[in-house]
């Protein structure tokens, strides 16, 4: 897929970053654009182009301004803090706030964190644990939650760009009704997510508190989750009504989501929160080989049908994982 600077400006602040993203577009698939992110990021962007991305966020706790470089990334941003500002009081409100003033004073700059479905104790507990770190430790720490901020939209850009490619006289149902629970999400999104005007407001949007399809992974061999593993969501959107062993389907899926699994080993917001799914094929990928370099599974990819019956039912679909085996089934 083809991009532009302003496509990647609003995955990563940095001019560089963006220029360099868009010189080595086209790209053929997610994985190809994130592996080239993550090169550009740690080897050609310096340090004035870090700060200039760490700058590009707003404060976390409070919404961008008004003067946002990017429409979309202002957007992405509100979206990422919702689960943030739907867990504040105005206690813990104040109290980031006064950590914020803290960790700008010691390291020159704002506290960076990938916000996505943690709360603001969550986020408070964890800039408490990185106050205490060397300047040049931190902004390592820092670079590399900016990467996992881009990872994601990064993958939401693709979704993006894959849905705006469907043609309505190729799917003209599956694309309407795609658009309608958009535009639904993403206003639930805004309603629901706390401001001074709407404080005292109360909104309700969607029946679920999640999304309709979830996972985590078991690290087996060591009996504990699995933190730090990158997963993605896709659904089969090829011409044939189902994916076959034909190498030539692979063209058909279209991603959902990205995310990074946590330190309780669920990964972060893998597709919007909507009372009603598309019935379909979806699968989720793991990247076991980079959890796991000496392991046998380089990857791991789950795939499952979700029916016209089941599109009010929720699929948490985990991986348990050993490094020569693995295993797999339907949860609550």
């Amino acid at each position: 897929m083809a991009f532009d600077e302003k496509d990647f400006i609003a995955c990563c602040g940095s001019s560089r970053f963006a220029k360099e993203m868009a010189s080595a577009s086209p790209f053929s698939s997610l994985e190809d654009a994130i592996n080239t992110a993550h090169d550009i990021w740690f080897n050609k962007v310096d340090v004035n182009g870090w700060l200039e991305a760490f700058e590009a966020h707003p404060q976390i706790g409070k919404s961008p301004s008004p003067s946002h470089r990017s429409v979309t990334s202002a957007q992405w941003s509100k979206g990422e803090q919702s689960t943030a500002l739907a867990t504040a009081t105005g206690s813990s409100l104040q109290e980031l706030s006064d950590w914020n003033v803290r960790y700008r004073q010691k390291f020159g700059f704002i506290f960076l964190i990938c916000a996505s479905r943690r709360s603001t104790s969550e986020i408070l507990e964890e800039m408490k644990k990185r106050y205490p770190n060397r300047p040049i430790i931190e902004f390592e720490i820092a670079a590399k939650e900016q990467m996992k901020i881009t990872e994601l939209r990064l993958a939401k850009l693709f979704s993006t760009k894959a849905e705006a490619a469907l043609t309505p006289d190729r799917y003209p149902m599956a694309l309407a009704k795609k658009a309608e629970e958009d535009r639904v999400s993403i206003i639930g999104a805004h309603l629901t997510a706390p401001s001074e005007a709407t404080a005292d407001k109360t909104f309700k949007i969607s029946a679920r508190t999640r999304p309709p399809i979830t996972t985590h992974v078991l690290d087996v061999s060591r009996g504990s989750p699995a933190a730090g593993m990158d997963v993605r969501l896709e659904m089969w959107m090829g011409e044939q009504s189902q994916p076959s062993f034909d190498e030539n389907d692979t063209g058909g899926w279209v991603v959902k989501g990205f995310s990074t699994t946590g330190k309780d080993g669920r990964s972060g917001q893998l597709m919007n929160i909507v009372d009603v799914v598309n019935p379909g094929i979806y699968r989720i990928s793991f990247n076991t080989g980079k959890y796991c370099p000496g392991g046998f599974f380089p990857y791991v990819s789950l795939v499952f049908e979700i029916r016209e019956t089941q599109k009010f039912e929720h699929f948490h679909v985990p991986l348990l994982l050993s490094p020569f085996s693995f295993t797999t089934y339907r949860g609550s």
